[in-house]
This record gives C-alpha cells, sequence and structure tokens, in this order.
C-alpha cells in the first residue's frame, strides 16, 4: 500500500527531470522527463519501510530515512535530490491562486498554540540545541573574516562568501544610519561580526547579547583580536533582561535572531525594543521570512535543527511591531541572497566532509547536508525570503528619502 502511494505522490510531484528509484524488493520506478535545469537522481531504499515513512511525512520521513542510510543517493547528491523535488512546485510557479484549504488553516492554528511558547529557559535551551554544538563546525563551513551565520549579501555574482558577507554589513550599517558616538546594542551577536564591523568602521560602542556560551565566547576572542575590546562588550544575556535593565540605545541591530523568538513572544520582543531604543533612535530587523501567510516550522526542522523556532510572515512581524508605536520605515525583500549563502555553505561541508565526520559521526553529516540542502532549495522554489525591516521611533529620526542608503 505505502509503496503504490509513494508511486502515485513522485508521479505526481516530479515532471521535470529525472527520479528512479530502486525498491528494496529489487523492482525500479523513474518518474519525470529529462529537462534543461532539473537534476537527474537515483535513489536505493534498503527496507520496505521507507516508502511508509515517507509517505507519513514526506521531510521528516525522507530526512531520517536519509540520514540512517536507508534512503541512499546512488546518482546525484542531496542537494539535487532537494532541487528537483522544489523545483518542480516552485511556490512562485503561477497559474491561478485560490485560498489556503480550512484543514489546512486548522491545523497550522493548531501547531501554532503547541509549538510557540519560548520562555526564558526555553528560549537558551533551543539556542543552545543548534549553537552550541561546537565553533569547530561553523569555522569548517562559515566565511573566515566575519564568522557570518545569516544571510549575505551579492551585489555581484563573482563575490567571494566573505566579501558577500562583508557587503551585508556595509549595507546593514547604511540602514542603521550611524553617527559618531552611538551606542548600539546587538541583539543576538553570534560571533561578534556584526559587532566589529560597527566598531572598526564607524566610530561606535557596542554591546552584542547572545544566549549562546560558545558564541560569546568566541566572540570575546574575536573581538580582542581585531583591536575593538575598548569598543565592544559581549554578554551572555537575555534581550528580556537587558530590557529589564532599564538601558537605552541609540541604535539597535538584529540579524538571524528574530526566528528563534517563538510567534507568542513577537509582542514581548517588539515591547522591549522599543522600550530600549530612544526616541531618535533607528533599528534594523534583519529575519528569514514567509512570502506569504504565516504557517507552521515543519518537523524535521523542529526536532533537529531550530527547536521553538519559526519563521514569521511579513504581516505577523508588522503587526506585532506596530503595537508599540514603531514606525517601519523601509523595508527590503531579500528573495535569492540566502539560496547563494547557503550553497556556499554546502559546498564548504562538501569540501570538509571528513573533518566534520571525525567531529561528529557520518549520521549528523547526512542530517546537517539534508538541513543546508533543503534550506538553500527553499529560498530558491519555496516560500521563504529574508526581510530588513527597518524602524523608527520618531518620523524625523531619518532623512526623508533614500537617498542616505546610496551614497
Amino acid at each position: 500500500m505505502s509503496k503504490a502511494l509513494l508511486d502515485r505522490f513522485l508521479s505526481r510531484s516530479v515532471k521535470q527531470g529525472r527520479l528512479g528509484v530502486v525498491f528494496a524488493d529489487g523492482s525500479a520506478s523513474a518518474y519525470g522527463t529529462p529537462a534543461p535545469g532539473f537534476p537527474e537522481i537515483v535513489l536505493r531504499f534498503t527496507d520496505d519501510k521507507v516508502p511508509r515513512d515517507i509517505i507519513m511525512d514526506p521531510r521528516l520521513g525522507a530526512a531520517e530515512a536519509f540520514m540512517d542510510g536507508r534512503l541512499l543517493i546512488e546518482d546525484g547528491d542531496v542537494m539535487g535530490l532537494v532541487s528537483l523535488l522544489r523545483a518542480n512546485n516552485a511556490w512562485d510557479k503561477g497559474g491561478d491562486i485560490g485560498q489556503a484549504s480550512m484543514l489546512k488553516r486548522l491545523i497550522n492554528r493548531a501547531s501554532f498554540t503547541a509549538e510557540q511558547i519560548n520562555n526564558r529557559v526555553g528560549s537558551k535551551k533551543n539556542v543552545a540545541h543548534h549553537y552550541d554544538i561546537g565553533n569547530d563546525l561553523y569555522a569548517l563551513m562559515l566565511d573566515a573574516d566575519h564568522w557570518q551565520y545569516s544571510c549575505a549579501y551579492w551585489p555581484r555574482d563573482d563575490m567571494t562568501l566573505a566579501e558577500a558577507q562583508g557587503a551585508k554589513l556595509a549595507h546593514i550599517a547604511k540602514k542603521l544610519a550611524l553617527r559618531e558616538g552611538d551606542e548600539v546594542l546587538d541583539i543576538g551577536c553570534g560571533w561578534g561580526g556584526m559587532a566589529i564591523h560597527l566598531a572598526k568602521h564607524h566610530d561606535v560602542r557596542v554591546t552584542g547579547i547572545t544566549l549562546s556560551e560558545e558564541q560569546a565566547a568566541l566572540a570575546r576572542e574575536r573581538v580582542a583580536a581585531a583591536g575593538v575590546a575598548d569598543r565592544v562588550s559581549i554578554i551572555l544575556e537575555d534581550y528580556r533582561d537587558t530590557a529589564a535593565s532599564g538601558r537605552k540605545f541609540d541604535r539597535i541591530v538584529s540579524v538571524g535572531m528574530f526566528e528563534h523568538v517563538g510567534r507568542a513572544q513577537f509582542e514581548t520582543f517588539f515591547e522591549a525594543s522599543a522600550n530600549m531604543l530612544k526616541d531618535d533612535g533607528v533599528m534594523l530587523l534583519h529575519t528569514i521570512g514567509r512570502l506569504g501567510m504565516p504557517g507552521t516550522t515543519d518537523a524535521f526542522t523542529r526536532k533537529y535543527i531550530f527547536p521553538g523556532g519559526y519563521i514569521p510572515a511579513l504581516s505577523e512581524t508588522l503587526a506585532a511591531s506596530e503595537k508599540f508605536r514603531l514606525i517601519a520605515a523601509d523595508v527590503e525583500t531579500l528573495r535569492l541572497h540566502y539560496a547563494k549563502t547557503i550553497r556556499q555553505w554546502y559546498a564548504n561541508c562538501m569540501a570538509n566532509r571528513e573533518k566534520i565526520v571525525a567531529l561528529f559521526d557520518e549520521r549528523f553529516f547526512r542530517m546537517w547536508t539534508f538541513y543546508l540542502a533543503g534550506a538553500a532549495t527553499v529560498f530558491e522554489h519555496g516560500g521563504m525570503c529574508n526581510y530588513q525591516i527597518q524602524y523608527v521611533r520618531s518620523r524625523h529620526a531619518l532623512p526623508i528619502t533614500r537617498d542616505y542608503l546610496f551614497r
């Protein structure tokens, strides 16, 4: 039964490109037709439970079968496999558009309630799950110059990863409209790349906060090595505690952290940010976002990658921020920049396969590359993008045209 259901599913899902599947009983099927730009992939299932697991939950079932060595990719790689499936059902494929089904809306609503509670204890535990697995992995994957684990900015296709990450930092700095001597808060400062860039190039003082002990320790080392320890402080602290301290900042920046806040805490985040931002201050929020309506986090991501995380739609982000009189002065949608970034990370991981396996094991490597493949392709063909939202509390805080961004 499950084999027949999977056959029907793949027949509908793969029209362009070729997918071959060899089942555990030795039978084989092929789906789709060759097409320019679409991969050709061959899979082998080692037991007859793989079709059932995929039918029960396509993303989680396929991921765990791949991680456990029960789904083998004999021709191609996991990036090609996920690209093939996603490209055949692109989010922006055009055609007539209707409303989401009532069942999907009800499932989304129920899932919101179940998964989006993120208190202080839960937040620290969830961050540790992903970021405290050791800096050695990220050293093999990220750019060595800035250690940026977030979407780069690609004005040119021929840039290196480090150059594109530097361009992202400079792009954000322009949107902050920094002034000499500004006090800047970096919420979710990672390994200190943003704080170091701002202190070195803009003569400001930066307080970076993070919940990851591994990140904080290395960030302090990198700050000292960059010669900006007199202008940058890295603190292991929750943003809610920073707000409770009563501190005020001229500028606030947050890159790649809002995805971890959790939907139930959106208003808490923006209330805290509004209260920490001075009356003439500027805030720049850089976050992964949904191109369409609010949704839910898939089971694979919740279980293995970002427990407690949630990718926000633009509508719910603005709905939460507007309650605290934060004016969205500028919104930029980065549509393909993250796909280019993640493909670079994937290439780095593939080049360092033996080292990553030695740090963890083969199963972790397959899990991690499945995650990166899914992430890259969801920005190429799925419903994800990045938003940069510039906020002010006063309409007079910035020039009334956007020309200053291009000078």
